[in-house]
Parts: structure tokens; C-alpha cells; sequence
């Protein structure tokens, strides 16, 4: 992209700096590479004999440096002086260094991160200023459009959309323009990138006139293929957003198909195929003009180009009305089929997607497919080789299952099923992961008994024989199979049980969790086929093996013994439920998340479904287990904990959970009383609040903070989860919620404003109006609050009197203070009151007040109220 046009500053270059142990004045650490850049900071020179120029740039640096390696606190401040004075400051001394900062191959992703936000920041800050050095700019950050790294290239998208927002089409034209016949092709490659994202930001129309002339450009092909590349970096950056332009962008680059250059014709095809690919399903109109030598097109080249025209044709295809897509199919079909023995990697996996295309579109029919494609694509395509490149296998698998969908499961299946005793383990695992596509879609209903025979034969044997670490593709498939074929798989459990038998006592960690995961996938099945007694005899066998020592088994393990308590029940499980829960009672104690999670599903599930098997002093010790779960840091974990609280205290009485839960209120960790909180809600509906309210209320005379905002919080889940029944209760609370709405602490005030909503919105229309109305008078001095937390809280409390309370008595809070002489008051009220407008415009109109209009009041004595939106 040329070269850049700045450096290194004269002074420091090529100098040696001693290395400090700390630098001056606060400055942040440096890195050895960072000398060239920072060098002249560590020059203790007086500051005040420096020209105004060298100071203004020592104070650049230092901001620089603070945000490329200082803490966060100091990262912000030097971000925020950087933002500030970016105009004070001027656009030649900053983008000076920040630039060859940016262009330091040793670069951090997060400082490179880091140094894209400065940029980002002071654009916004020096808008037109920018334009002298667009050109500079672009040199850097063209090349974040190619990166590897997701986040990088939509930071590079960011900072040139800023860019051509502050510097206009006219300069990012003339900056990027030499670079559009450049003979290295990196560097059109990005600046067709470059202007696609320009394009986004500008609108399309804006640009097609410059396209146009670049597409025609007799002076160089280089000039006519970055043009037509740009416009398929705009399909594939704006999407479905190209359909208004679709036809002007068709006709800009049509002529390229028919170009002396081989290149040119190649980009022209991928530019329609991404633009077709952009506007699908519609659109088809537009393509009409280069449909024919497209067809052309694909009768006399060969190689790359054939690839790109095929590519087009497979993404225009899907456009077509039935009649046409089955006309043109069958006219490109025997080109495909001619395509199918060509040995060129990027050749396999167009023709894969392209006949991927054609068979899934309308009016093709399965008879075709079956007697024209199958034989040849099998034959070409199922071998061994194409299972060791990722991107073939990936697209052979979506091209079978296509044609599954089209033909059938019986044909396809009864095709490959052999496969899955090859003695290459990668194609027997693409095999496998075709077949549970295939079955997962359509079920096994044409599977007939041999085929069935053949491929239960053929997964165990592909089951048994894997080697490699990815086990989850033949789980999944083995699991599918047997789920689809349902009571059919009744001969042959006995063997796949004994085969997960023998899989489970291997020495490998990962065979017996993958033994262990498969029974959970069949678990159901062997229900359907009455196998209880199988069941019965895997779960000893499982529950012998809870000693195991690697946590991703053991989780396995209970997960298995998870799905086999559901489906055979709490009273005909081997072992017993009385043996199960206490050998499960330390295991609670793993650290492990998926040990954690597996293991209290189960529990909750036996305390859901068979409490009474188990004494209660083991549930209680179970409760006091939990308490520690409360600390997870998963929170699916989180949320099991606490629904299983509400399954154990429906079982053995509210009494002593809440006891337990209620200690847990004085703990210090925020996210473990938030739990304990929704805990205590949750006890509260499953056993009905008047056995929880009298303890919670109880403890709102500790006089802890912790402890109080505890109690509230819990009021708010408890009126949140109990709903209307909420209006047997609304009475007892009322004074503890008047106290803690006069409490001196916000937190306080938030909660039970909090709880406030929750009850209103509960008992809305119940008949509660008289203790909401007392409540309201509570929360409405709390209208002026600062802390955004709180005035959310009183602000949806409010809310929720509207609903319960109507609209009108709202609306009579508000008028006090709607025209009041102070700003920041009338600001709130105007706040609330629009809120009001909003939610309950129709159930104003009756309660506004009539106001006499002066300049009328002589004149028919008219009534108007124009403040308030509406006239009486």
C-alpha cells in the first residue's frame, strides 16, 4: 500500500535507551519494544524549556503509553484527556504516533485493541480534520479487514465506517484511489474491503457511480477486478440490505463475464454467486442478462474459472420458480456430473454445494436424483480420502443429508451402512455422522429388517472400534439410531448393554464416560421396550462405579443414573433410593461443575419424586451441602440448588430449610444471600407463604444490614413467584414495608420499592387498593433519588401502582409538581408523567383537569389544556 508516511521520530532512531528499573513521573511499565516509541520520556528534561511542539507531543506519549500498558483506572483517564483535547492536541501530532504504534509487529491483540478505541475516539472528536491523513490511517488499518481474529476485523469495519462518516466520499475516494490498480494483489484485496465497508456506511447509491466507472476501466484489468471484488465484499458484508441496488450492481459487472481476462471472469462469477447468495430467496429477475453467458460460460472453460461460473449458477438456481430451477438443473447436472472426477480440492467443494443447491430446490424430482446423481456421486465422493479434509467432509455430509431429504432415508443409508466397518476410523466416522444427520431428519420408518440388521451390526462395530479422542460423533449417532428405531431395538439391547458393560470397566477415562453418556441417550428407549430389568442392572452397575476418580466420568456417571431414575421411577430403582441418596451426599461436595450439576439434578429429582423413601435428617444435611452449592459459579448450577430447596422443603416441612436458609441471610457473598433470597421464595411456594412469612418477617427485627435487605429481597422474589395469591398476605406486610420505605439506607428503599411492584402488579384488581394507596405514599418521596438503581426500582414500583391502582390516582401524584418552579423537579414529574402517557394514554383522558383558558374564557367559555397533550 506504499510507504507509510511517517516514522519513527529523527531524534530517537537507531538510539540506544538505558532501561530504568521504574519510569518517571507515574508512567505505566514499559516493554523492551516499547524504547523506540517511548525512548525520549525517559529523558528527565525540564519540561518548561521545551517548545509548546515538543510538549504537546511528550504529553501524547504519556497518554499513549497509560493507555497501551497503564492499570484501568489510569487507561480511562489518559482515554478520556486523549478524547477530550483531541482537537487541541491536532490531527498531525496524534495520528503521528498513535500510527507507527499500530504498525509494531509485536503488537498485543488487547493493545492493538486498545490503540483502535484511541483512534475510534478521536475521529469522532476531529471529524473533518481528518481528511489529510485518510490515506495514513487506511495504511493501518486496511490489513485488521483480513485478520484471522473475528474481533479485530470488525474493529478494522468500525474505524474506516467512522472514518468515512468524518472525512466524506470525495476524500476516501481520492485516498484509496491509487490502490485500485496496484499490482501487489494484497493490497487491492483490502482496499476492495476497504470500500465495501466505505459502501455500508455511505449508502450504495453514493458509490455506484464510481463503481461503474472502475468496472470499466480499459486502462488495467487490475482496476476492473478490484471493482468487481468490491462488489462482492458488499454482498457479503450488507447481506439481504443489496436487494434495492441488486439490479444496478448486476449490470455493473455483467460485462466482466465475457472479460479477455481470465481473472476478471473468475471474480465476476463469485461476485454474482455472493450477490445471489445475499438476496435469496429473491431477486431473480435481476440475474436474467447473465444467465446466458453464465450457461455459456460453463460449456467452454475449465478449471478455476468453471468453478466460479458453477459456483453462480448454484446460488442462482435456488432463485428460480420450480419449472426453471428442474430445467436448469438437469442442464448443469451433466457438467457436475463430468466435475465429479476432477481431483482439485476447491473443485470438489464447489460442485458439492452446487449439487447441494439443485437437489434441495423445488421441482426436482427424487426419481432423478436417484437414478441420474447417486450412483456417480457415491462413487466419486464416498471415499476415504474426503474424510480427511474438514471443509470436504463438512460439505459432503450437508450434500448427502440434502439428497436424504429428497430421496429418501432407505436409498442413502442402505448405501453407506457398509462403510461403518472401514477400516479407516475417520471415514467411518464421517459415515456415522451422515447417518445420524439422515435418521435425525426422517426417522426409521422405510429402514426395512435388513437394513436395520446391518446398521445396528454396523454402529456397534464402529462404536466398539473408535480410537480417536472425538467421541461425540458416535455417541450422537449411536444415539440416534436407537432413538429412531424405538421398540425395534429390542433384540439387540442385551448386546448394546453388554457392550456398555464392557466399555465401562475399561482402563480409558474417555470410553467409560462415553459409555456412561450413551446409556442416557438410551435410556428412554429401553423404556419402551419394557427392558426395566436391563435398567435395573445397569443402574447397580452405575452405582458401583460412583467411586470413580476422574470428574468428567463420574459426572457422565450420574447423568446416566439421572436419565435411568426418571424413566423406570423411585420405587422399582435398583439400588434402592434409601442406599442412592446418601452414597450422593459427599459427591455434592465436588468441586466439579458438571459433577455438581448432575449430581443435584438427581437429588432434586428423588426430593421431587421420592422424599419419602429417605429419613429427613438426611435431607438436612443435604440442605446445609446445598448452601455451599450457592456459590457456583455456573448458573444453571445456581438455579438446580435452589429449585431442589423447594423440593426438600415440601418435603419434610417448611421448618427447618428455612431455618437453615434464613442463618444464610448474615453470610458476606452477595451472589450466595441473592440465592439464599430466591431460595426462600421458592420454599415459600411450594409449601404456601403462611409457613414462611411469620420466620422472614421475624428476621426483619435483626438489626443487620445484610440480614434486612435479605428479608426484602426475598419478599420481592416470594410476591414475583406467588402472584394474586399475594392478596392474603398484602396486610401482614404493609408495616415492613412502611419501615423499610422510611429506612435512611438506599439499598433498603431499592428492595422494597422492588417488592413494592411485585405485590402491585400481583393483586391488580383484587381489591387491595386501600394498603397499595398507603404504600404509594411510601415510595413517591423516593421520586428524587439520584442512584440510578434506586430510581429504577421506584420508577417500576410506580409502574406497577398504575396498573393496580389505575392510572388517574397516578396521575394525581403527578400534577403537584408538573409546572413547579424548579427545573430539576418538574424534569422528574414530566419523567413519570410521560411514562403515564405511555402506558395508559386512554385512562388519562377522564381524569384530566379542566383549566380555564384565559384568551377564551370570555369567548364560549372554552376549556383547553395544550401542556398536556390533550383538550377537554
Amino acid at each position: 500500500m506504499g510507504t507509510p508516511l511517517y516514522a519513527i521520530p529523527e531524534e530517537n532512531r537507531g538510539q540506544q535507551f538505558d532501561v530504568p528499573k521504574e519510569p518517571p513521573g507515574g508512567l505505566p511499565f514499559m516493554k523492551p519494544e516499547d524504547y523506540q516509541y517511548f525512548g525520549s520520556l525517559l529523558n528527565e528534561e525540564n519540561e518548561d524549556e521545551l517548545s509548546p511542539e515538543e510538549q504537546k507531543e511528550r504529553k501524547i506519549m504519556k497518554l499513549l503509553l497509560k493507555v497501551k500498558n497503564g492499570t484501568p483506572p489510569q487507561r480511562k483517564t489518559a482515554l478520556r484527556q486523549l478524547t477530550d483535547k483531541a482537537r487541541e492536541f491536532g490531527a498531525n501530532a496524534l495520528f503521528n504516533r498513535i500510527l507507527p504504534l499500530l504498525m509494531q509487529p509485536t503488537l498485543e491483540d488487547q493493545e492493538r485493541h486498545l490503540l483502535v478505541k484511541v483512534i475510534d475516539r478521536v475521529l469522532y472528536k476531529l471529524d473533518e480534520l481528518v481528511r489529510p491523513y485518510v490515506h495514513k490511517i487506511l495504511v493501518v488499518i486496511e490489513p485488521l479487514l483480513i485478520d484471522e481474529d473475528y474481533y479485530a476485523r470488525v474493529e478494522g469495519r468500525e474505524i474506516i465506517s467512522n472514518l468515512s462518516k468524518a472525512a466524506g466520499l470525495a476524500t476516501m475516494i481520492a485516498a484509496m484511489r491509487p490502490d485500485i490498480d496496484n499490482i501487489d494483489e494484497y493490497v487491492r484485496n483490502t482496499t476492495a474491503r476497504a470500500f465495501s465497508v466505505v459502501a455500508s456506511a455511505l449508502g450504495i447509491p453514493a458509490l455506484l457511480p464510481f463503481l461503474k466507472a472502475v468496472c470499466q476501466s480499459k486502462k488495467s484489468w487490475q482496476a476492473r477486478h478490484t471493482g468487481i471484488k468490491i462488489v462482492q465484499q458488499i454482498a457479503i458484508l450488507i447481506g439481504c440490505a443489496v436487494l434495492p441496488h441488486l439490479k444496478s450492481l448486476v449490470e455493473i459487472i455483467e460485462h466482466g463475464l465475457n472479460d479477455e481476462n481470465q481473472k476478471v471472469r473468475t471474480i465476476t462469477a463469485l461476485s454474482l454467486a455472493a450477490l445471489a447468495e445475499a438476496a435469496a430467496p429473491y431477486g431473480i429477475e435481476s440475474f436474467d442478462s447473465v444467465l446466458k453467458p453464465l450457461w455459456k460460460g460453463i460449456r467452454s472453460h475449465r478449471g478455476k474459472v468453471l468453478a466460479a461460473f458453477l459456483k453462480a449458477i448454484g446460488f442462482i438456481i435456488p432463485l428460480m420458480d420450480a419449472i426453471y430451477a428442474s430445467y436448469y438443473t438437469k442442464e448443469v447436472m451433466f457438467i457436475l456430473i463430468r466435475e465429479f472426477q476432477s481431483p482439485d480440492e476447491e473443485m470438489k467443494k464447489i460442485v458439492l454445494k452446487v449439487v447441494k443447491q439443485c437437489v434441495s430446490t423445488e421441482g426436482v424430482e427424487a426419481e432423478y436424483i436417484r437414478n441420474d446423481i447417486l450412483p456417480e456421486f457415491f462413487r466419486n465422493f464416498w471415499v476415504r480420502r474426503m474424510a480427511l479434509d474438514r471443509r470436504n467432509y463438512r460439505q459432503l455430509v450437508e450434500t448427502t443429508v440434502e439428497m436424504a431429504n429428497k430421496v429418501g432415508v432407505a436409498d442413502i443409508v442402505g448405501r453407506i451402512v457398509e462403510d461403518l466397518k472401514d477400516e479407516s476410523e475417520p471415514y467411518r466416522r464421517m459415515v456415522m455422522e451422515t447417518i445420524e444427520k439422515v435418521v435425525a431428519n426422517l426417522g426409521a420408518s422405510d429402514i426395512d429388517a435388513r437394513l436395520e440388521e446391518l446398521l445396528i451390526d454396523g454402529i456397534l462395530y464402529a462404536f466398539q472400534e473408535q480410537t480417536s479422542d472425538d467421541a461425540n460423533v458416535m455417541l450422537n449417532g449411536f444415539g440416534a439410531v436407537v432413538n429412531s428405531l424405538g421398540q425395534r431395538v429390542k433384540p439387540y439391547l442385551p448386546q448394546i448393554c453388554g457392550t456398555i458393560k464392557w466399555r465401562l470397566n475399561n482402563k480409558s477415562a474417555k470410553v467409560r464416560q462415553q459409555a456412561a453418556d450413551l446409556i442416557s441417550r438410551i435410556a428412554v428407549v429401553m423404556k419402551q421396550c419394557q427392558e426395566e430389568q436391563l435398567m435395573g442392572h445397569l443402574g447397580v452397575v452405575l452405582y458401583e462405579y460412583l467411586g470413580e476418580e476422574y470428574p468428567e466420568v463420574l459426572g457422565s456417571i450420574l447423568g446416566a443414573l439421572k436419565a435411568i431414575v426418571n424413566v423406570i421411577g423411585m420405587t422399582k430403582m435398583t439400588p434402592p433410593i434409601k442406599d442412592l441418596l446418601p452414597r450422593l451426599t459427599p459427591i455434592l461436595k465436588n468441586r466439579h461443575e458438571k459433577v455438581q450439576e448432575n449430581c443435584i439434578d438427581l437429588v432434586g429429582r428423588i426430593a421431587d419424586r421420592g422424599a419419602e423413601f429417605v429419613p429427613a435428617r438426611e435431607w438436612m444435611r443435604i440442605c446445609f451441602e446445598l448452601l455451599e452449592m450457592l456459590k457456583a459459579h455456573k448458573k444453571g448450577i445456581r438455579r438446580a440448588t435452589v429449585n431442589t430447596f423447594g423440593y426438600i422443603a415440601k418435603a419434610i416441612g417448611p421448618q427447618d430449610v428455612l431455618a437453615t436458609l434464613l442463618n444464610n441471610l448474615k453470610v458476606q457473598e452477595r451472589q450466595n444471600r441473592v440465592c439464599t433470597t430466591v431460595a426462600i421464595a421458592i420454599v415459600a411456594e411450594t409449601c404456601s407463604p403462611f409457613t414462611v412469612l411469620p420466620a422472614l418477617m421475624n428476621e426483619y427485627r435483626v438489626p443487620e444490614l445484610n440480614v434486612q435487605n435479605g428479608v426484602l429481597k426475598s419478599l420481592s422474589f416470594l410476591f414475583e413467584y406467588i402472584g394474586e395469591m399475594g392478596k392474603d398476605y398484602i396486610y401482614a406486610v404493609t408495616p415492613l414495608l412502611e419501615d423499610a420505605l422510611m429506612d435512611r439506607d438506599l439499598v433498603h428503599r431499592q428492595t422494597a420499592a422492588s417488592a413494592v411492584k411485585h405485590m402491585a402488579l400481583g393483586v391488580a384488581g383484587l381489591g387491595c387498593e386501600d394498603a397499595l394507596v398507603h404504600l404509594m405514599n411510601y415510595v413517591w418521596p423516593n421520586i428524587f433519588e439520584t442512584s440510578p438503581h434506586v430510581i429504577n426500582a421506584v420508577t417500576e414500583a410506580i409502574e406497577g401502582m398504575r396498573v393496580a391502582l389505575g392510572a388517574a390516582v397516578v396521575l394525581n401524584y403527578c400534577l403537584q409538581g408538573l409546572f413547579h418552579p424548579a427545573r430539576k423537579v418538574r424534569e422528574v414529574y414530566w419523567k413519570i408523567y410521560n411514562s403515564l402517557y405511555i402506558g395508559a394514554q386512554d385512562a388519562l383522558v377522564a381524569a384530566y383537569p379542566i383549566l380555564e383558558d384565559e384568551q377564551s374564557s370570555e369567548q364560549n367559555n372554552i376549556y383547553s389544556r395544550p401542556e398536556l397533550m390533550m383538550f377537554v
